[in-house]
């Protein structure tokens, strides 16, 4: 009798546990298609016959402010296209002028030149061919003018890159361009600070530290940034708005954050998502806080080097070219085996960050000067998979 209450009550154990995993991955969704990871194929642009759509499939991959993707085309004749700020998707508390989605700009144009290239099309680009929109980030003001106006030429047949390898940034560009993991010690070698600081424009500098004092200088910043921003509400609250918790939501959005990007293994982000779809609790503010912190603070006593991204001014065009810069700084660091994540609190625009924005600017850069991005840069402990993107003809108005 014994044995068989015990033989009872170990298949009603294993019943729970198979309810259990049941329920985990129902609210999870992990049997879904990965949908929002198709514009990472490197065969994704061929089913579109317009070069220009197949250009802009590349853009997709490009890195932006929050992942909000907020990139609005507009077809032109049968050669052109016009780009704007999706005013749809913006982050206004985080970002109150609207610079960091301008900058995101700028990242897209950047893979946009180098697809076309790689296709074998010349991308004539004019920046602000309607003059720049003002300075405040209303969506009405950002959503006024486009950023740009492309112009796809095909390139006579001995310029164009037919029939030999993939050059090394269009590879890069199917990489994930940004890492949260910790980095290793090794500092990059002295040629490669050398090439990437040389792909400084006349009105875009990049400057790369990796002296001690600049590193705890800039590391120290970049935490007391995160500790201001992790105790402003509103900007915690705009975030777990972006916040995707499950294969259903990143599927519906495409957008956004999710728990991939804490560097946590495939099977450990299936767990997490089925248990916060199902007990939504375990994502409160307080928990979203600490684990932005904790992860920062990994980050900045795992940096070998720091960069900044420097302009002359703030103008709007400024905005566009730091954000062009950094791409082809990233595509080519990636190419020398190094990775990225930006850290862009001290750099943001609202009143309680006013002090460090302040000290930032007064220590890394000159009169007239702005600093456009703070970046850690080094060898990647281990790989992350890639973020969520939309299909490209979700940022297509027809």
């Amino acid at each position: 009798m014994a044995l068989i209450t015990r033989h009872k009550a170990v298949i009603a154990v294993l019943g729970i546990l198979v309810i259990g995993i049941f329920s985990l991955v129902m609210a999870d969704g992990a049997f879904l298609p990965k949908k929002y990871l198709e514009p990472w194929s490197g065969t994704y642009h061929t089913q579109f016959e317009d070069p220009r759509v197949q250009v802009l499939a590349h853009g997709m991959l490009s890195p932006n402010s929050h992942n909000l993707q907020s990139w609005k085309v507009v077809l032109e004749g049968n050669d052109s296209f016009l780009l704007y700020v999706d005013s749809d998707r913006l982050s206004p508390k985080a970002d109150p002028p609207g610079r960091q989605v301008t900058i995101s700009q700028g990242t897209f144009l950047e893979y946009v030149r180098i697809a076309g290239e790689e296709l074998g099309y010349e991308t004539g680009m004019q920046l602000f061919p309607e003059g720049e929109y003002g300075p405040d980030g209303t969506a009405a003001n950002l959503g006024s003018k486009p950023v740009a106006r492309v112009a796809l030429q095909k390139l006579r047949e001995n310029e164009t890159g037919a029939g030999t390898e993939n050059s090394p940034l269009y590879d890069a560009m199917f990489v994930p361009d940004t890492y949260r993991v910790p980095y290793k010690e090794t500092k990059l070698q002295a040629e490669d600070v050398e090439k990437l600081e040389a792909l400084s424009t006349e009105n875009v500098t990049i400057v790369i530290f990796q002296a001690p004092e600049d590193l705890e200088k800039l590391g120290d910043i970049a935490f007391r940034a995160a500790e201001v921003e992790a105790g402003l509400d509103r900007i915690q609250v705009e975030g777990s708005e972006l916040f995707r918790p499950n294969e259903w939501q990143k599927n519906e959005f495409r957008y956004g954050f999710t728990m991939e990007g804490q560097g946590l293994s495939p099977l450990k982000v299936h767990v997490l998502q089925g248990l916060v779809s199902l007990f939504p609790s375990m994502n409160s503010p307080e928990a979203s806080r600490d684990s932005f912190l904790s992860q920062t603070e990994s980050a900045v006593e795992n940096t070998p080097a720091y960069a900044l991204i420097i302009t002359k001014g703030n103008s709007r065009t400024a905005q566009v070219e730091s954000g062009i810069l950094y791409s082809r700084f990233l595509l080519t660091a990636a190419d020398m085996g190094y990775a990225m994540q930006p850290l862009s609190q001290a750099t943001e625009e609202y009143p309680e960050m006013a002090g460090l924005y302040k000290e930032i600017h007064e220590e890394y850069a000159g009169e007239n000067e702005t600093i456009q991005m703070l970046i850690r840069v080094g060898v990647p402990e281990k790989e992350v998979p890639p973020t969520m993107r939309l299909d490209v003809m979700d940022i297509i108005e027809v």
